[in-house]
């Protein structure tokens, strides 16, 4: 499956509305991609059925280029790394 908008951005995160570990994540990607100048885009769960199926028990669920990347908690070394591989790939 390609993640939504991931023709739009490198990062997708797939979040809920007032989930802490959602907004602690959001934060993060918004803080690395503003270093890196890599887009990113939020997509909530609950407005698509399957996306809730799918990702209900591991929001918020990161890609990077379209593979999953983390679930629960993001790690910005990590990210910075996978932004930097796959740019440079």
């Amino acid at each position: 499956m390609k993640p939504a908008h991931a023709d739009d951005a490198r990062v997708v995160v797939y979040s809920r509305a007032g989930c802490h570990l959602c907004e602690a994540a959001e934060q993060l990607i918004a803080e690395v991609c503003a270093e890196t100048g890599d887009g990113w885009v939020r997509v909530d769960i609950e407005e698509d059925a399957d996306l809730t199926s799918r990702f209900t028990e591991q929001v918020p669920v990161t890609f990077v280029d379209g593979a999953q990347h983390d679930f629960w908690r993001v790690d910005a070394t990590r990210l910075r790394s996978a932004l930097a591989r796959r740019s440079d790939g």
